[in-house]
């Protein structure tokens, strides 16, 4: 099971470890608000009022076991850097925090951060997808509760055509188009070649990315079943 701790339960960090416990992961919920910790003490594995600038307080929380740590903190940017800078330290192999400027940004990639997200322009909802549904490479929303995703093809589908799969019949979602990666003499070692009408004797192959549309919540079970 997929471990995580959020740091901060403002508006972002709150829906964030909401989303992650509700997809069944394990959330170590952080703030020193003691009614935001409490508030949130029953949608969370364990929900602590804790100083995330203390070093000895992370690891005593287990926090240096987690798979990933996301820093939510907002209003204090002090604060921030130094929590992502610890939480590299103590050997967090995958950082995530948020910035409320480009130039905050710059500052903590530098100092560490795996990854620097805008909430403006990524929801919590969007980024817990994107952590407990790696296979979901791509997301464009279309409409409220209507997305088109590219979707690593799931290795139950390897060897099977499309007419014995009939992903709209068994799963409510439409195929748009098949990307496949081709072997080629360039610097990435393949390259791209997307298949827009595919039939129902097409074979699924390793490898192959499914463009599809259609319903968060179907996209969502055929992400993880």
């Amino acid at each position: 099971m997929a471990s995580y701790a959020v740091i901060g339960l403002g508006r972002f960090g709150r829906m964030l470890a909401e989303k992650l416990a509700a997809d069944g992961a394990e959330v170590i919920a952080v703030d020193l608000n003691p009614n935001l910790v409490d508030s949130i003490k029953d949608q969370v594995t364990v929900a602590v009022r804790m100083d995330s600038t203390d070093e000895t307080a992370l690891i005593s929380q287990g926090i240096d076991k987690v798979d990933a740590v996301i820093v939510g903190i907002g209003e204090d940017f002090e604060a921030n850097q130094l929590t992502v800078v610890l939480a590299k330290k103590i050997g967090i192999k995958k950082v995530i925090t948020r910035a409320r400027t480009p130039i905050q940004a710059k500052i903590l990639n530098l100092i560490g951060a795996d990854e620097v997200i805008m909430p403006e322009e990524e929801t919590a909802q969007r980024l817990a997808q994107r952590l407990t549904r790696p296979n979901i490479l791509a997301h464009l929303e279309l409409a409220e509760g209507h997305s088109l995703v590219e979707l690593q093809a799931p290795k139950r589908f390897h060897g099977e055509s499309l007419g014995d799969i009939n992903l709209r019949k068994k799963f409510g979602v439409t195929l748009v188009a098949i990307k496949k990666r081709i072997s080629a003499d360039n610097e990435n070692g393949y390259e791209e070649k997307i298949n827009d009408m595919p039939g129902a004797d097409t074979v699924i192959q390793e490898g192959d990315i499914l463009v599809l549309v259609g319903p968060d919540e179907n996209i969502d079970h055929l992400a993880t079943e």
